[in-house]
């Protein structure tokens, strides 16, 4: 490979205007953690004092990957490379970092998988907001709609699937905007998506921190909510665990270590300002989640619950607030107002989704069009049956943890080695004094200098950071223990992970019972579609478990049942079977986009078409 340059990108697409790229950009960024995410993280680390670590993290982690990314993927665009693979090769010279642009195939593909499914909840929530579906219920009635949606073979409309067919209505649309192409599909959605996003987003946060106390039902002011979101709890800003939640919502809410930004980028023209562009996408993104964001969720939740129903229910993060808990919160605005609250709130969430997941799929057809010729729609239908296949073990078997699976490792850990390796390729091996001059080539504005140390120095060393101590996270996040070797492991962290810190009794794949995973008193038993529900209520409330056909009681209303205790007998399957067997699934994604990596490359050989 030699150092050839092209003066111009004479891709036969690009982007029809530089506020559609910063739309497009800002909506890839934009999200469900924005919404969801966000005001969890911050009231379970610190309230108002998660801010300052999450502004440091933004600052040294957030801004300069998205610099790196933005002009990387320009500096790829120059060469006609528009995928991950190739942009990293060409800015390492050598075809080894080839395979670390391959987490910006597998993330993409795992996370486009089931981010789709979880897109296709909120048209299924728009819907039934409309149709009036949670008009009557209580909380615990639309918690249990939501349980109910996604056990599959449980149909809430009366169609057979439901969860599957909203899931192929959304994924078919992802596909005919992908196949419109960058000008007519993604910039076209963008413009029209973002600022009504940010329409809805303002009046549904103009609503709830106008919430009045005694009205509908409500027990405190909107304001209560807001107050106790950013009321600063400092003794924790010294905790490792607060930094690393930081960390992780910057990685999660500006979507970088995915390849998705690079891909966007490859289309800029050569000397088309990107920095100012990286800053205006991600400060659009930050006011999206801390105006926005944090002024939504919490503000109407506190409003009606009280803040101990509120923390209680965050303990299952956005989702539990936001579809177990919302719709029967809007019921309380009347009858109109409670179908315009869950139309807006779920519309808003469905629009946070489909620019991510468009981001996402455009890495991925990029390479597909750039390697192997697939004409525009071709790559758009090839993917969609390729995420078809792959987001049905998420819906299918999503209670058995398929769904955390690809969250954990494809969504989560391939983002930080993708992000920590490219930003050590970028700083010490592309060079920062180049990777400088690609940033602030054509700036309209100028970069403050900080960025140069930061993004050689800071950055690398605060994403290795961030890797071990997701390695061997300790449990209960107790980071004092000075002696490593007697840290017990946090069923979160990646060793952890890996050994199944924490699985309980049921370790075995196939068992003849299933036995109790915590202690407490038989409730009795429920049925939810074609499944009954066993309840046992212990010290920290009750745990249901799901049985399937075929399963038989071993236990009766009343018993005491300890850790360990057969509670029903049958053809048992545990979850264990079905995460292992996710994982094996996950590596032969990874290894499969290996392999068509390789083949690319040894095709670019045989053409001559490596510049």
């Amino acid at each position: 490979m030699g150092e050839k340059t092209a003066p111009v990108n004479t891709s036969a697409q690009s982007w029809g205007s530089r506020i559609g790229l910063v739309l497009a950009m800002a909506g890839n960024a934009v999200g469900f953690g924005n919404f969801l995410r966000f005001p969890v993280q911050a009231i379970e680390n610190g309230g108002g004092a998660f801010i300052i670590p999450y502004l440091v993290c933004l600052v040294l982690l957030g801004l300069p990957l998205l610099l790196i990314e933005w002009s990387s993927g320009r500096f790829g665009g120059k060469f006609r490379y528009h995928s991950s693979p190739f942009i990293m090769m060409k800015m390492g010279q050598k075809p080894l970092w080839m395979y670390v642009g391959v987490f910006g195939i597998f993330s993409n593909l795992v996370i486009i998988s089931f981010y789709t499914y979880m897109e296709s909840w909120t048209i299924a929530y728009v819907y039934h907001s409309l149709v009036g579906t949670f008009q009557g219920m209580d909380q615990a009635g639309v918690a249990s709609f939501f349980n109910g949606y996604l056990d599959v073979t449980t149909s809430t409309t009366g169609i057979p699937y439901e969860a599957l067919i909203f899931f192929l209505i959304c994924l078919g649309l992802n596909v005919w905007i992908l196949s419109r192409g960058i000008q007519r599909g993604v910039e076209a959605v963008a413009k029209i998506v973002m600022p009504v996003l940010i329409l809805f987003g303002m009046i549904l946060a103009y609503k709830a921190i106008t919430l009045k106390a005694g009205q509908g039902g409500a027990v405190f002011n909107g304001l209560e909510g807001l107050n106790f979101l950013w009321t600063p709890h400092f003794e924790s800003i010294w905790n490792p665990k607060v930094w690393l939640a930081a960390a992780g919502q910057i990685f999660f809410t500006l979507s970088v270590g995915m390849g998705a930004v690079q891909a966007y980028a490859s289309f800029v023209k050569p000397k088309q300002d990107i920095a100012g562009g990286a800053m205006a996408a991600g400060f659009m993104n930050q006011f999206v989640e801390i105006v926005l964001g944090g002024s939504i969720l919490i503000p109407i939740a506190i409003g009606y619950f009280g803040i101990d129903k509120v923390v209680e229910i965050t303990k299952s993060g956005g989702l539990g607030l936001a579809f177990q808990s919302l719709p029967f919160l809007f019921t309380k605005w009347g009858p109109v107002l409670s179908f315009l609250g869950g139309a807006l709130f779920f519309g808003l969430l469905f629009f946070a989704g489909i620019t991510s997941t468009l981001a996402m799929g455009t890495s991925i057809i990029n390479f597909l069009r750039d390697e192997f010729k697939v004409a525009q729609r071709n790559a758009a239908l090839i993917l969609g049956a390729t995420v078809l296949t792959l987001g049905l073990p998420t819906i299918f078997f999503f209670q058995d943890g398929v769904f955390g699976e690809y969250d954990y490792w494809g969504g989560t850990i391939a983002l930080v080695i993708f992000g920590m390796l490219e930003s050590i390729l970028f700083a010490w091996v592309f060079g920062l004094k180049r990777g400088w001059a690609e940033i602030t080539e054509g700036a309209d504005v100028q970069l403050p200098r900080v960025f140069i140390p930061i993004i050689k120095y800071v950055t690398p060393v605060m994403l290795i950071i961030i890797f071990v101590g997701a390695a061997i996270r300790p449990a209960n996040d107790d980071w004092s223990l000075k002696n490593i070797g007697s840290w017990e492991l946090h069923g979160e962290s990646i060793i952890g992970k890996i050994i199944h810190k924490g699985i309980g009794p049921n370790n075995r794949y196939f068992d003849d019972a299933f036995y109790a995973e915590a202690a407490g008193v038989v409730e009795g038993v429920s049925s939810k579609g074609a499944h009954q529900v066993l309840s046992i209520r212990g010290d920290s409330g009750v745990t249901a478990y799901q049985m399937k056909p075929g399963y038989h009681l071993t236990v009766k209303e009343g018993d005491r049942v300890d850790v360990g205790s057969p509670i029903f007998r049958g053809n048992v399957v545990n979850r264990v079977f079905f995460i292992d067997m996710t994982r094996v699934l996950l590596l032969l994604i990874f290894v499969g986009s290996t392999v068509l990596v390789y083949v690319a490359y040894r095709r670019r050989i045989k053409e001559k078409r490596l510049v």
